[in-house]
């Protein structure tokens, strides 16, 4: 479903603040796969998600989405194909619309903008059913502005948009770092929840070793540009906290002999 081959990106080129973002990133994700990835600050995670959603360009590479190359495809144009969460519950709806009108907007992705018709009875029956599948109390307040939801109930409404349509990828950016414990338990409920059963291929970025563990099929470690070691559902399965501590004080000491080498 998604690949990418030699993906290089480079902020500052040919500067003294030159930073080598990714270094010739490899990645291949059947449809319905699901990797979360882990990793330092500035190892390239964000910059990842960024690059297959398109707010990004590379420099070289290719990216490939259901056997089409759109490497070149602006951010809008892969709107249709690819939904994404971000880790600031504000960030993925509008907080002066209502419930049902963010919910129409999300309808709307990929298509022409504006709200058209906007909310019709047989979309708010929709609407209605899909907030009830959240177990919030959501579908009873659909005409409340979204600006009045907790954090918890923002980001689950920030969810159920991304994945209205079924998109063919789904990037998951540090989604549930800003939520208490308890609501994060809940986002991510509904991220297993809608992933399986609408068959996502998502990628999901977090600093949490045991939700990474916990979540997908796979998993993939990052530093400094590069995928240091990756994990399958079997490796998943008998790994801990310390096992990836571990293998991340082994990759450190390895680029630290690489750098030694050069």
């Amino acid at each position: 479903m998604l690949r990418l081959t030699g993906v290089r990106k480079t902020f500052f080129a040919g500067t003294a603040n030159e930073r080598r973002a990714l270094r010739g990133i490899d990645l291949n994700l059947p449809e319905g796969g699901f990797v979360t990835i882990i990793g330092s600050n500035g190892a390239g995670k964000s910059t990842l998600l960024n690059v297959i959603a398109g707010s990004l360009s590379v420099d070289e590479g290719s990216v490939v989405i259901a056997g089409q190359d759109i490497t070149r495809l602006p951010e809008h144009r892969r709107a249709a194909r690819i939904a994404r969460v971000f880790q600031d519950p504000q960030a993925g709806t509008s907080p002066h619309m209502s419930i049902e009108q963010n919910l129409a907007v999300a309808l709307a992705r990929g298509g022409r903008r504006g709200l058209g018709r906007g909310v019709t009875p047989n979309r708010r029956r929709q609407f209605q059913d899909e907030l009830a599948s959240l177990g919030l109390g959501l579908e009873d307040r659909m005409r409340h502005r979204v600006g009045l939801l907790s954090g918890g109930q923002r980001q689950a409404l920030s969810l159920l948009m991304a994945t209205f349509t079924r998109p063919q990828i789904l990037l998951l950016d540090e989604h549930t770092a800003a939520l208490d414990p308890q609501r994060a338990e809940l986002v991510l409920e509904l991220t297993r929840r809608a992933i399986a059963e609408h068959n996502l291929t998502a990628l999901m970025v977090t600093h949490n070793m045991e939700h990474a563990l916990r979540m997908g099929d796979r998993l993939l470690m990052m530093h400094e540009g590069e995928i240091l070691h990756q994990l399958d559902a079997d490796q998943k399965a008998a790994a801990d906290v310390s096992t990836l501590l571990e293998l991340f004080g082994q990759a450190k000491g390895l680029l630290a002999d690489r750098t030694l080498l050069s």
